[in-house]
């Protein structure tokens, strides 16, 4: 996970987007925005990197954990099918959006109104040669999506991240669509 949380600064920035919802204690959505993550301020850029890195940042084994999701990529409309739909459109569609934060609508209750902040990126992973040294050249792009569920303060301003998720996990310096890391496992998977 250091190796992609790396590429999160505002200097080396990875993302490409940024969607969200803001969702009242009962779960519904209160309001959403979808834009180009270059299009915030470097202020901007630079707060929501800091909840984007809290998921990747977590303990591993402890806080983030991997879960296999082959039982859910047979069945017909699962969040399996959402997640791969939404990383292929990097974000571009808001029907999926929606559909993603009513799924989290529905299951997450924490009785207080939350936010849902989903993160776009790429990394270009480089080869590393039979010494570790990187090889500067690249074999795999790493395209993923960060999803943080956070409590909302005044002005719909986003607090430290409760639960979340990176999907498709990243393992062995490699996608991983058949798991996804997860954050606080809030009951979601």
């Amino acid at each position: 996970m250091l190796e992609l949380t790396r590429r999160m600064s505002v200097a080396r920035n990875c993302f490409s987007r940024i969607a969200g919802a803001y969702m009242d204690e009962d779960g519904f959505v209160d309001e959403s925005f979808n834009t180009h993550f270059l299009k915030l301020t470097k202020s901007e850029q630079e707060k929501n990197i800091k909840i984007a890195k809290a998921i990747p940042f977590a303990k591993p084994e402890d806080e983030l954990v991997n879960i296999d999701m082959k039982t859910q990529m047979r069945s017909k409309d699962s969040l399996w099918q959402l997640l791969m739909a939404l990383r292929e459109c990097e974000l571009k569609n808001d029907a999926l959006l929606y559909n993603l934060y009513e799924y989290i609508g529905e299951r997450y209750d924490p009785g207080y109104p939350y936010g849902i902040y989903v993160f776009y990126g790429n990394y270009d992973v480089p080869v590393k040669g039979a010494d570790n040294e990187s090889q500067w050249e690249s074999e795999e792009v790493y395209k993923f999506m960060i999803c943080a569920i956070s409590p909302l303060h005044d002005d719909y301003e986003m607090g430290t991240p409760q639960a979340g998720f990176l999907f498709p996990a990243f393992a062995n310096r490699s996608t991983d669509v058949t798991s996804i890391n997860v954050f606080n496992d809030p009951g979601l998977f």
